[in-house]
């Protein structure tokens, strides 16, 4: 462990990145590196800054370019600020055939951003993405941890304003 990661990651996210290292042989540890990267965004208002990523990638004694990949892969991990309500619109092709298009759309105007963008008041940021594995019931949003399917352009009002 160095200086930094000591610094940057508070002693509570190194106490529970410890925890998930312990599921893993010791040699293992790097496994850790998505819980880590999850810990950490959380922990920095919910989006991950180079300093906070060396400081993961110095905890977990890797690479730093091995943490970079990882966190710019996964649409989970935010390289830079989001508002507090992060709208992922699945445009993949079952979605796409249910009219996800009119569904970002709706969004743009309704919040007045474009893609990746977020509301002045920083309250939304809407993201287009690949799958989000709900193809039955396209076309599907994720806000959180939750899903919204069968996306109308009514049932988005109500979201919003729900949100709101």
């Amino acid at each position: 462990m160095t200086k930094t990661s000591c610094t940057v990651l508070s002693a509570r996210v190194r106490s529970e990145i410890d925890h998930w290292m312990l599921r893993y042989p010791p040699e293992r540890k790097r496994s850790a590196v998505m819980e880590a990267l999850r810990l950490a965004q959380n922990e920095n208002g919910g989006s991950l800054t180079e300093s906070v990523m060396d400081a993961v990638a110095d905890y977990l004694e890797m690479p730093k370019i091995a943490v970079y990949e990882v966190a710019s892969f996964y649409t989970m991990y935010n390289l830079s600020p989001v508002g507090q309500h992060v709208i992922n619109v699945c445009t993949n092709i079952s979605c796409m055939l249910s009219d996800s298009e009119k569904v970002l759309e709706h969004l743009k105007e309704r919040l007045g951003i474009g893609l990746n963008e977020t509301t002045a008041d920083g309250k939304f940021t809407l993201r287009e993405v690949e799958c989000l594995a709900a193809c039955a019931n396209a076309p599907v949003a994720q806000v959180g941890k939750k899903y919204y399917e069968n996306l109308t352009p009514e049932k988005l009002d109500a979201l919003l304003d729900e949100l709101g």
